[in-house]
């Protein structure tokens, strides 16, 4: 699947040449204003915007300014005959991640495109949060967490929880989990781990599609959905 782009520029050629040039790699939606943008926005779902600044019913500054309200997160990239300093920094300020002056160079533009939007799939991966029976398992503030009620984790039991995750429906050794998450295999740290297991079974006890599976002289196999 091909990544949106919403492109809004009034200049009829530049905006032709331009999405002749992107069409290929990318799905580029075009508006010849921004109010047309900033409806189109609203009623899609896009990846980056690519926005000129002196348009007619709504200036660039003041669709981006409409954009970041709705989404503070969607790469913005301005690309304007208006060079000096001062609209730069106003861009910016405003919550821009990036200003091409025109003439632009469409091998840039690309350039720049392809780096916000692999910024913004690995800050995606870095912030989805994974689905355990009836919770969503957030590892980095110990939470497993629903509708209706928040489970606290201690910090062990998230990351013996999230070691399960990584290595669902595989048989782990347990040595290997102790290691990973004690760097120790000693009796006393084995106990540990039993007491941390315990726990974690306690809590999914009435959610059949969640279980770990104790495999004598072996080790554990995890099962969630």
């Amino acid at each position: 699947m091909k990544y949106r782009i919403l492109y809004a520029e009034d200049d009829e050629t530049i905006a032709f040449l331009t999405q002749d040039s992107l069409q290929p790699n990318y799905e580029v939606v075009h508006c010849a204003d921004g109010k047309s943008a900033l409806e189109m926005f609203k009623s899609d779902s896009f990846d980056i915007c690519l926005f000129d600044i002196m348009m007619p019913k709504l200036d660039g500054f003041e669709l981006a300014q409409e954009i970041r309200a709705l989404n503070s997160e969607i790469p913005i990239i301005f690309i304007s005959a208006k060079t000096l300093k001062e609209d730069r920094i106003k861009g910016l300020k405003i919550g821009a991640d990036d200003y091409l002056v025109k003439p632009f160079s469409i091998e840039e533009l690309i350039l720049k495109i392809e780096i916000f939007l692999k910024r913004t799939q690995k800050n995606n991966s870095e912030s989805y949060l994974p689905k355990v029976g009836k919770y969503v398992f957030d590892s980095k503030n110990y939470k497993l967490s629903n509708l209706s009620e928040t489970i606290m984790l201690t910090q062990r039991e998230s990351e013996l929880l999230k070691y399960f995750i990584d290595h669902k429906n595989t048989v782990v050794k347990r040595e290997e989990i102790l290691k990973a998450l004690w760097g120790d295999d000693d009796y006393f740290m084995g106990r540990s781990l039993d007491v941390f297991i315990s726990r974690l079974r306690k809590i999914f006890s009435d959610d059949d599609s969640v279980s770990i599976e104790n495999l004598h002289g072996i080790g554990f196999r995890f099962y969630g959905t």
